[in-house]
């Protein structure tokens, strides 16, 4: 091979290198063929910065949340993505909340630090979309579709990702704050880069959570009107739990830190349950100002691989999950932290006793995948 060849074979191999997926895309991408709700969304999208003064509407971030569960492993690629309006809708017959939801993400500008082409400090601003076409035609009510295509800012973003959080789409849809949606995205960060605490001053918290400068300006405010109500629907419908501590300066709340714990089995069965339910009465059983009442309601359809369907009849095995039991052993592999899984199997029958017997589905894989990262946290990595 003379030189000229060798030179190509390296810009080749450089350009391969550009277009490779990080991490978070890989999971995109394995979640999406195994269908169900979880669905990764990349840390770097999570992390971005909303320029001073603006942030995402509740709605918008809804939408931004489905749009990345859309794309799947593809959301990093320069082509358009599809969705249907029906699962952006969730029983509202008008689509005006769409094209405002639309034209919302179009004009919300986010910030990245960067450097300049002098190789000084600088901050890129940038919009997550760059272009979206919605139908307004429709062969009846379910009919119409949305098609976008992400920025190349955020395309690039999305590549590079090696972070990422698992996130349940019922669970998205079913959040009333915004502020919530956000700790909640930041606490299945969190969780997933084993670290398990998040700190920052009040600039920070705001920048993180997306509260507006002028908005709760005293921080019993902020603590009513965001963080407990952000820890009271996160503790519902979350596979995790959110405390927060303040740090003081004098009388002045200077830092909050906040630290996310997985929920035990049992707890996590609880979620399932509450996110099958009707969401009309979810604040009143929150608050316990009602008897709970099982209202389920149809989930909206999901594709399932024909490994899903065939789990969702099964029972936790009795002997070593290794064989027979892949997608239980996949998640002990990884979210697991290096333990051996028979022994992690072995603390989570003795967790669940005879209700081990009765689980089955989601309900199966939600309070095993939450076991392991529990076992995670209370002991650490494996050395």
């Amino acid at each position: 091979m003379d030189a000229d060849d060798s030179d190509s074979v390296a810009v080749v191999e450089s350009e391969t290198e550009e277009v490779s997926p990080g991490r978070a895309m890989r999971v995109a991408a394995a979640l999406r063929a195994k269908g169900g709700d979880e669905f990764a969304k990349p840390g770097s999208i999570i992390e971005v910065k909303f320029v001073k003064g603006e942030s995402l509407s509740l709605t918008a971030s809804r939408l931004l949340a489905l749009m990345i569960l859309a794309a799947g492993g593809d959301a990093w690629e320069d082509k358009p993505h599809r969705m249907r309006k029906a699962d952006i809708r969730r029983g509202h017959k008008g689509n005006e909340r769409i094209t405002d939801m639309l034209q919302e993400l179009h004009r919300t500008l986010f910030a990245i630090d960067d450097k300049s082409w002098r190789g000084k400090k600088a901050t890129t601003l940038f919009s997550l979309i760059s272009r979206s076409r919605e139908e307004t035609e429709e062969d009846g009510g379910e009919a119409g579709w949305i098609e976008w295509e992400f920025t190349p800012d955020a395309r690039k973003l999305i590549q590079a990702s090696e972070t990422y959080a698992v996130l349940n789409r019922q669970a998205v849809l079913g959040f009333r704050s915004n502020y919530a949606l956000r700790l909640y995205e930041l606490g299945a960060l969190r969780l997933h880069r084993r670290q398990a605490t998040w700190r920052g001053d009040m600039t920070a918290l705001r920048a993180a959570l997306g509260v507006p400068p002028e908005v709760y300006t005293d921080f019993a405010q902020l603590r009513r009107k965001v963080l407990e109500k952000a820890k009271a629907e996160i503790d519902q419908l979350a596979h995790f739990r959110v405390e927060w501590r303040e740090i003081r300066q004098g009388r002045t709340v200077a830092e909050i830190e906040f630290r996310f714990e997985p929920k035990d089995a049992p707890e996590l069965i609880a979620t399932v349950d509450e996110l099958e339910r009707h969401s009309g009465g979810r604040k009143q059983r929150r608050d316990g100002s009602v008897e709970s009442v099982s209202l389920a309601t149809p989930a909206l359809p999901t594709a399932k691989s024909g490994q899903a369907a065939k789990a969702a009849g099964a029972t936790f095995p009795t002997g070593s999950i290794r064989f027979g039991a892949e997608e239980l052993a996949a998640i002990a592999r990884r979210s697991g932290g290096g333990w051996d899984i028979d022994l992690i199997a072995g603390g989570f029958r003795s967790q669940m006793g005879e209700r081990l017997e009765k689980l089955r589905g989601p309900k199966l894989i939600s309070a095993w995948t939450g076991f392991c990262e529990g076992w995670v946290t209370r002991r650490g990595r494996a050395q």
